[in-house]
């Protein structure tokens, strides 16, 4: 299954409010899995085109990433919030995910994140990056990370939650502002 049919399914998973974000990520899991693998009778499953699995892409560090940040899909934004069981800003969002997953401490918010790791090229991005893009007409005032395939993780705004999100949405296109490697 293609990233895309993975966000469409935590996006409509997480519209019910009893919905917990562990649900979300056993179920998305689950589902690269099963794409990622064929039975042929024996109990061994068996690669479908000799290609990688989705996660097997990517470096240790950027699968901790990204499993980190998919365990808090449905996790509620707030303004200025730090923790998840009240509220996630898009900052403290990234913050929690690479100091859990990766031990990276980053700073507080989304412009002062900007500024570490390397700066990276939107042709060259990598799972794991983070994404940046100006939603309060200043540049650099959201933050997200990166999953690969022109999508990406974010805690977006105000009566809304941590989700999976195109970046070819004209929305986020117009407002991109770069991207930064804090990993490797």
């Amino acid at each position: 299954m293609p990233l895309s049919g993975l966000q469409n399914m935590s996006i409509r998973l997480n519209c019910d409010p009893m919905s917990k974000p562990f649900k979300s990520l056993a179920l998305i899991l689950t589902l690269a899995t099963m794409a990622s693998y064929s039975t042929t009778g024996s109990a061994e499953p068996v690669r479908q085109n000799d290609e990688k699995s989705f996660f097997e892409r990517y470096s240790n560090a950027a699968q901790d990433v990204i499993l980190k940040g998919l365990e808090l899909v449905g996790i509620n934004y707030r303004m200025g919030g730090n923790d998840p069981d009240s509220g996630l800003d898009c900052s403290s969002y990234v913050q929690i995910v690479y100091r859990e997953a990766a031990g990276l401490v980053l700073p507080r918010t989304a412009r002062e994140q900007a500024m570490h790791g390397e700066e990276v090229d939107k042709s060259e991005l990598k799972p794991g990056d983070l994404v940046f893009f100006n939603t309060m007409r200043r540049a650099f005032s959201h933050v997200g990370i990166y999953l690969g395939d022109n999508y990406f993780l974010h805690a977006p705004r105000a009566g809304s939650a941590v989700r999976v999100e195109s970046m070819q949405n004209s929305y986020w296109v117009q407002r991109y502002n770069g991207a930064r490697r804090v990993i490797d």
